[in-house]
């Protein structure tokens, strides 16, 4: 998928997978902007990602988008997914759930 500036993904016409990652996060900064910048970066290299967007104002809510169940399983079981996900658990979320949701519609204004 091209890369853009545009903080909303352009996904392709459904159908489509959603992984909703929601938190709340810890005091402890130790390394979590580097590890979210990588992150961001070795899941924009994996076979089916399609995109993400993100915000955080206190609950913080990542969706990224892939092209199938496979191809989620497949990024869940990076090592250094695995490896950032630890570390979450360990130091830097407080609370986490992940939801997995196929979009079957979407729709949109401005271009997108």
């Amino acid at each position: 998928m091209e890369k853009d500036n545009n903080p909303i993904a352009n996904t392709p016409t459904p159908p489509y997978y959603a992984v909703i990652f929601t938190s709340i996060r810890t005091e402890i900064n130790d390394g979590y902007g580097e590890m979210a910048k990588e992150m961001t970066n070795l899941a924009e290299k994996q076979p089916g990602y399609l995109g993400h967007e993100s915000a955080r104002d206190g609950l913080g809510i990542t969706v990224s988008y892939w092209e199938s169940l496979e191809s989620i399983r497949n990024w869940k079981m990076v090592s250094e997914h695995l490896f950032a996900q630890r570390m979450g658990r360990e130091k830097w979320y407080a609370s986490y759930k992940t939801r997995i949701s196929l979009v079957e519609r979407d729709y949109g204004f401005g271009g997108i």
